[in-house]
């Protein structure tokens, strides 16, 4: 898997997912997917972490709180998310983001 976001297809939440097949010949040392662990990291950026803060305003995107605010990846980090992508980080109060957990809502 490269890279995974949610889309809202006007009814519903669909998570999309990209996924790229290679043959176990066009693997070598140098080929970028084997760099995967190096790009593939919890860690969110802040460049990221400053653009996700802008469009949520500083505010838990499900009660509006603007103290103990955590950056939360939508699709878990553990089941695949990426940190690299604002598209799957949201702002969460302390209480929302505990209770989240590592569930895909």
């Amino acid at each position: 898997m490269v890279d995974s976001w949610k889309e809202n297809d006007g009814v519903r939440n669909v998570f999309k997912f990209k996924l790229i097949a290679i043959e176990d010949d066009e693997v070598d040392s140098s080929d970028s997917v084997l760099q995967e662990p190096e790009a593939r990291r919890r860690l969110i950026p802040t460049p990221v972490k400053l653009e996700v803060w802008k469009r949520d305003q500083g505010k838990c995107v499900i009660c509006g709180a603007e103290d103990e605010l955590h950056f939360d990846h939508i699709i878990p980090f553990s089941r695949g998310g990426t940190s690299l992508r604002t598209e799957n980080v949201q702002l969460l109060c302390a209480r929302h983001n505990i209770s989240k957990r590592d569930k895909i809502e």
